[in-house]
């Protein structure tokens, strides 16, 4: 909840400081087009619901930043993480100046708060105001970039937009700094007339030199209750380490020999910052994406507090298992816990987007194809590479495309074979009469392929598919880029020995009994076998099709 409300704060923020840099840019067209596009301003942002709104964002936004440092139990950010933090720091003493100056002295002193008070001010002040005051708008636009890139960077339809997202970025602070240097050019030109900003102090009603010294103790005593609050927060948080360690200490263990032992309080992708563990997080553990999740399994994982509403909305996006919570935002309680980390450290956004619930992994019935090339080496015998690859992958485009059209995930292309899932996210019988449906679409493929080349091959292509279904483990399995959704057990290893059985048969397919039954058709008079498989107790009755083209059909 903090988060968030941090988050539309910072949106509201974000607003007010795009209005204000083109209100300054208008300084490219004159100073009365300038002053003019300030009434339009502050109509918005000076009545009473816009100030309510404006300075009820900036007092959440600050608290809640205070709130989220004393919370970190890790001081281990990235790059873009500190800067963002540096440059929010470095806003409050530049940004109280400002705010007091114009804002303050208008409610205490009558003081005209509009372009000639601050232009005149700059030019009477030197350099060092100038260099302030130009320091000020792009130190926010900075710090507010970077926060909305990591808030923003998540949405599916970030990536599309972003090169508009930067062309704005820059032209915004570059069109607002252009407008006030003009401006500033301009009133310092009219300066050089004599008494000029004299007459201008006095229609801005300018303070005196009492009133002036009175502003600036106000805004030094604005900077030095922020910082006061910025040492307490960094003073409170060993403090609270020391009250958390009464409470018990908690055990993780990675696998691969590593484990870590901190006190409670820490969330799990805390424990992994501290420990030097890599562990990904693209939102920066703000609860936004799902990168760092992990699986947590061990005697005490029944004391695990349950998943806030926030957490429960990105686990349910992504379809995760019970035991899996983003680590981020778990933080145990005492005890000894197993982890396993589900993506890799190098993680993108990509992986953040909605994912299918088998890549946790599970069981499943599915329906499994395997196919391949009859006598390839053969075929391939006097051609040139590039011939080799070029028909490869007419083939392969034929009989993914067959695959994809009956309804199949196209698993893995194995040298010259494919090899197809069917029922992923579909009940058995429809995942059972989809691949048979495969099967004959390959093999038409397979025929449309063979008349299209025929002048290039000696003899046609000939396939041989096999087909089982049962139940089979489901999920995510590789390494970091290579990771992808596929399955394994005894299911899958039988519909690879039905392919190669397809050579003994001297058929086009064989299709076991038990996905028959599951789809609830009959082959009729096709033959049939109790063949024995490698590695499997008992006979297996399958069903040898000479031509899968011959197959009716499936819906």
């Amino acid at each position: 909840m903090t988060g968030r409300l941090r988050l539309w704060s910072g949106y509201v923020l974000f607003f007010y400081v795009v209005t204000h840099l083109l209100n300054h840019a208008l300084g490219l067209v004159s100073l009365r087009v300038l002053e003019e596009g300030r009434h339009w301003f502050t109509s918005v942002w000076s009545n009473p619901a816009g100030q309510t709104v404006l300075y009820g964002s900036l007092f959440a936004h600050f608290c809640l930043a205070l709130w989220s440092l004393y919370r970190r139990r890790a001081l281990k950010l990235s790059r873009w993480e500190w800067t963002q933090w540096i440059l929010g720091i470095m806003i409050v003493p530049l940004g109280v100046v400002h705010v007091v100056g114009t804002r303050v002295a208008h409610a205490l002193y009558d003081v005209e708060p509009g372009y000639p008070w601050v232009l005149g001010s700059l030019v009477a002040g030197g350099w060092t105001g100038i260099l302030r005051q130009f320091s000020l708008p792009l130190f926010v636009w900075m710090h507010a970039c970077i926060g909305l890139h990591f808030a923003l960077r998540l949405k599916p339809w970030y990536r599309r937009w972003l090169p508009f997202l930067y062309g704005f970025a820059l032209l915004v602070p570059a069109a607002s700094l252009a407008g006030t240097a003009v401006a500033l050019r301009d009133v310092a030109e009219l300066a050089e007339r004599p008494g000029f900003l004299q007459m201008l102090f006095e229609r801005a009603r300018a303070p005196t030199p009492d009133q002036v010294a009175d502003l600036y103790m106000m805004a030094s005593v604005l900077q030095n209750t922020a910082l006061a609050l910025l040492i307490a927060v960094f003073a409170a948080r060993p403090l609270r380490d020391l009250w958390d360690r009464r409470a018990g200490v908690v055990r993780l263990d990675y696998g691969e020999r590593r484990s870590v032992t901190q006190p409670t309080g820490l969330s799990i992708l805390e424990m992994s910052r501290v420990a030097g563990i890599p562990h990904a997080s693209v939102c920066g553990g703000r609860g936004r994406c799902s990168t760092c999740r992990v699986r947590i399994t061990g005697d005490d994982r029944h004391r695990l507090p349950p998943a806030s509403s926030e957490e429960a909305k990105v686990l349910a996006r992504i379809g995760a298992p019970a035991n899996v919570r983003l680590a981020c935002q778990l933080r145990p309680p005492p005890g000894h816990y197993r982890v396993a980390l589900l993506l890799p450290a190098a993680a993108g956004p990509v992986e953040a987007y909605r994912r299918q619930p088998q890549a946790h992994g599970g069981e499943r019935y599915i329906a499994v194809l395997f196919a391949d090339i009859r006598g390839f080496t053969t075929i391939s015998e006097g051609k040139l590479p590039y011939d080799v690859v070029f028909l490869l992958n007419r083939y392969f485009r034929a009989t993914g495309q067959a695959v994809e059209a009956a309804g199949g995930r196209l698993d893995k292309f194995i040298g010259d074979g494919v090899m197809a899932i069917f029922g992923l996210d579909k009940e058995p019988r429809l995942a059972c009469r989809q691949a048979l449906d495969a099967a004959r679409r390959m093999a038409l493929a397979l025929d449309d392929l063979n008349e299209a080349m025929s002048g290039d091959l000696d003899l046609p292509l000939r396939i041989g598919i096999g087909i089982h279904a049962g139940p089979a483990i489901v999920g995510e399995m590789g390494y970091a880029r290579a990771a992808q959704i596929t399955a394994i057990g005894d299911t899958v290893n039988t519909a690879s020995r039905l392919e190669s059985l397809t050579k003994e048969l001297g058929v086009e397919l064989v299709v076991s009994q038990e996905l028959l039954d599951r789809a609830g058709i009959d082959l009729g008079e096709v033959p049939r076998h109790e063949v024995e498989i490698r590695g499997r107790q008992g006979r297996l009755a399958v069903r040898a099709v000479a031509k899968a083209a011959d197959l009716t059909a499936m819906s």
